[in-house]
Parts: structure tokens; C-alpha cells; sequence
């Protein structure tokens, strides 16, 4: 009988030592790395029109905080624009809510509903219940914004890749060997256009969702239609948490007027969303990003199921681009590949 004797090098073990080293640096710094990928993503979002500004002989420092300064500034105004219109159908809402609660209090008293002895037991009761899921929804929400000093480390991050002309060309040449570097930078290039083709699919998947949500809401003639529309839009844009609080809050606005009214629009909703997640956004993401649908729900489950709300948002991104590197990869290992006769 043959034994067969494993023969490893130590150079083998320090590789192996400070792969795992490597390995587990990473995943300490993995939430500061999360907020780098935002930031890198925000780069390439505005790097385009930083260039062409450049092109057209604006200093690139300047072009870069203008643009800044300009998108901000007109997320800024469009919501102080937009401020009074949904301040006054809030002051509607409470307005009405006296007698949404006459004519829901009788039945639901019926039924054994204590909170619904008084108005003031109602409020109590619904304080108690938004604190409750505070604690899960706001901690979702905090993982997505990271608080001030996260939003402003994304947007620093940004801005300084975006002054400084081709910053992540220059990296990948310093960090790949000189044969792969042609490859890295192509691979690069590339994967800029996978995340403005995932961007561009948010925006049509997401104004699907507030054109649908509205046309819903005006057809079984729900009060304030178009609020609930560019909220839907809006907060469509963080998967998981955001449909599911946006149907929360119709679904309670609603059943003040009517409960069976509640049911079918939640189900509209419902309907809306499976299309969108399901349907729209794989055959958006094949369109613009060349990935297949079925990568994409996979990509979907496999991101929130690693790092919840945040895999979520980057899966489709970063497996496109992962998507792009296997295939290369492949091809490359096929066309090397002796011909066997």
C-alpha cells in the first residue's frame, strides 16, 4: 500500500496566513467598506457630467462641487417646493380624522377593539404601536442612511473621487500586476456602465411604482392619491423597508374610511410591488446591465439574505459586475484550453 505524503512549503503557509489575515481585516471593516461601495457608486453616477464639464475647459475641482452643489440643491428645493402641498393634506387628514373615527369606533368596539373606546385610547394605542416598530424600522432605515456622520463620509467620499480626473484608474494600476492591468481597467470601465444602467433601472422600476400606487389610490378613490404616489416613488428606492412601511401607511389611511376599501387596495399594492420586484426590475437590470432575470432575483435573495437592507441595494450592482468578471474569466479559461482530438 502507497502512503502519499502532503508536502506543504512554509511560503505556502505565510500565503495562507495572510489570506486569512487579509480575510478577516475585511470583514472588521466591512460596514466602513459598504459606505466606500456608496460612495464609489455616487462617483460614477456623476462622473459623466463632471467630464463633459471638464471638456468644455471648467476646472474639474470646480465642475465636481458645482455639480454636487447643483443636485443636492435641487433635491433640497424640490422638497421645499413640495413641502407646503403635503403639509396641507396632513392638516386635511387630521382634520378628517374625528370623523374617519365616529364611523369606525362602532364597529370595531363590537368587535372587542379596545383601543378604539375613545380617540385618546386610539392614540395611545398607535403611539405604543409606532415605538414598538421603531425599534426594527428605524434600525432598517439606520443601516441604509447611517446617521450624519455616514452621510457625510458617503458624500466626501464622492466628491474627492470625483475632483481628482481618473482616481480609480490610477488605484487599479498601482493595485493589479502590469499584465492584467489592461483587463482591470476594462473590466472597470465596464462596470461603470453596470451601475448607471442599475441606476437607471431604480428610476423607471420606482416611477412605475408612484404612477401605479396612484393610479390605485384614485381609483378606488382614496384620499391623497398623489402624496402617497411620490412617497411611493420615493421610498421604493430602499428595497424591503421601503414598500413595506409605504403599505403600512396606506394601508392605515385607508381603513379609516373603509376597511374592505383597505384590503383591495393592499392587495393592489401588493400586486404592484411583485411586479416591479419580480418582473420589471429583471427585465430592466437584462436590459441595461446585461444581466439575466433570474441572476438578478438570485442576487436579490442572496444580498438581503448576507447583509439585509444594504445587500439589498448594492446585489444587483455588484453582481453585475462579478457577473461581468466570471464571464471574462470563463472565456478566457476556454480559449486557453487545449484542444483535446
Amino acid at each position: 500500500m502507497n502512503e502519499r505524503i502532503l508536502d506543504i512549503s512554509w511560503s505556502t503557509i505565510v500565503k495562507l496566513a495572510v489570506a486569512s489575515l487579509v480575510l478577516y481585516v475585511l470583514f472588521l471593516v466591512k460596514d466602513i467598506l459598504i459606505l466606500v461601495l456608496f460612495g464609489i457608486i455616487i462617483s460614477v453616477l456623476f462622473d459623466p457630467v463632471i467630464d463633459r464639464l471638464q471638456r468644455a475647459h471648467i476646472p474639474r475641482p470646480l465642475a465636481a462641487v458645482g455639480v454636487y452643489l447643483a443636485i443636492f440643491g435641487l433635491m433640497a428645493l424640490a422638497l421645499y417646493a413640495t413641502a407646503p402641498f403635503f403639509v396641507n393634506e396632513v392638516q386635511r387628514f387630521v382634520g378628517s380624522f374625528p370623523e374617519y373615527f365616529e364611523v369606525l369606533s362602532p364597529t370595531l368596539r363590537g368587535l372587542g377593539v379596545a383601543a378604539f373606546a375613545d380617540s385618546q385610547a386610539l392614540v395611545d394605542t398607535l403611539l405604543g404601536d409606532v415605538q414598538r416598530m421603531s425599534t426594527n424600522i428605524l434600525s432598517a432605515l439606520a443601516v441604509v442612511f447611517g446617521g450624519i456622520f455616514s452621510t457625510l463620509f458617503v458624500i466626501t467620499i464622492a466628491v474627492f473621487l470625483s475632483v481628482e480626473e481618473r482616481s480609480m484608474e490610477r488605484s487599479i494600476g498601482l493595485l493589479f500586476p502590469k499584465k492584467y492591468e489592461a483587463f482591470a481597467l476594462d473590466l472597470w470601465a465596464r462596470s461603470q456602465q453596470k451601475v448607471s444602467g442599475w441606476f437607471l433601472s431604480r428610476v423607471i422600476s420606482s416611477l412605475f411604482v408612484g404612477a401605479a400606487t396612484y393610479l390605485s389610490l384614485a381609483l378606488f378613490e382614496v384620499q391623497y392619491p398623489l402624496s402617497l404616489g411620490v412617497l411611493s416613488f420615493f421610498t421604493n428606492f430602499i428595497p424591503i423597508v421601503g414598500p413595506l412601511v409605504m403599505g403600512l401607511l396606506i394601508a392605515m389611511i385607508v381603513a379609516l374610511d373603509s376597511f374592505l376599501k383597505a384590503i383591495f387596495v393592499v392587495l393592489a399594492f401588493v400586486l404592484i410591488q411583485q411586479i416591479e420586484g419580480n418582473i420589471l426590475t429583471p427585465l430592466l437590470s437584462k436590459r441595461f446591465m446585461g444581466v439575466p432575470p433570474v441572476l438578478v432575483l438570485i442576487s436579490l435573495a442572496v444580498g438581503g439574505e448576507l447583509w439585509g437592507v444594504m445587500g439589498a441595494i448594492l446585489a444587483i450592482p455588484l453582481f453585475g459586475i462579478l457577473f461581468e468578471f466570471l464571464r471574462d474569466f470563463l472565456k478566457k479559461r476556454k480559449e486557453e484550453a487545449p484542444v483535446v482530438l
